[in-house]
């Protein structure tokens, strides 16, 4: 029996649920809270599921599209503080050790003080994309993918350092 587009979707909003709420959650801010970044994302791929061509990977695919609805919403907001705060507790997170927890809460509000493109690429990076699959999301060479993960992997060290 052959799925519906409606239950293709469902199915593959499913699978990369968590890889969503990832995005999301690194994009969380109190004025962009992660419900509603989330409803906006499952939106637009919902919108854009029927012309997916299959000519990429469709993490990639959804990865983009998650990408650039945060960034967007983010970019409608006017008063967004620079540094999101992360007293919302992701679900995808709930089941790790309390030392690892702390160390990802740790690495996430340190991520989170980067620009936009610096957090897509280290959020791409630590989901452990290839440097030419982070490329195509977001649009850059892959030489320009390594040196910008060599600078924000400095940044990061440096900023834990402070």
């Amino acid at each position: 029996m052959e799925q519906t587009v409606e239950q293709e979707f469902i199915t593959v909003i499913r699978s990369y649920e968590r890889v969503i709420y990832k995005v999301c959650y690194l994009y969380t801010t109190p004025s962009a809270p992660l419900s509603d970044l989330y409803q906006d994302v499952v939106l637009n791929l919902w919108k854009a599921f029927p012309k997916f061509r299959k000519e990429c990977k469709i993490s990639t695919w959804i990865y983009r599209i998650a990408l650039n609805t945060c960034i967007s919403f983010i970019r409608k907001e006017k008063n967004i503080p620079e540094i999101v705060t992360l007293t919302h507790e992701a679900e995808w997170m709930s089941n790790e050790k309390d030392d690892f927890k702390e160390m990802l809460r740790e690495l996430y509000r340190l991520i989170n003080k980067l620009g936009q493109l610096d957090k897509s690429i280290i959020l791409l990076y630590l989901e452990e994309k290839s440097y030419e699959e982070i490329a195509e999301i977001t649009g850059l060479t892959t030489t320009n993918v390594a040196t910008k993960l060599n600078r924000i992997k400095d940044k990061l060290r440096k900023m834990k350092n402070e």
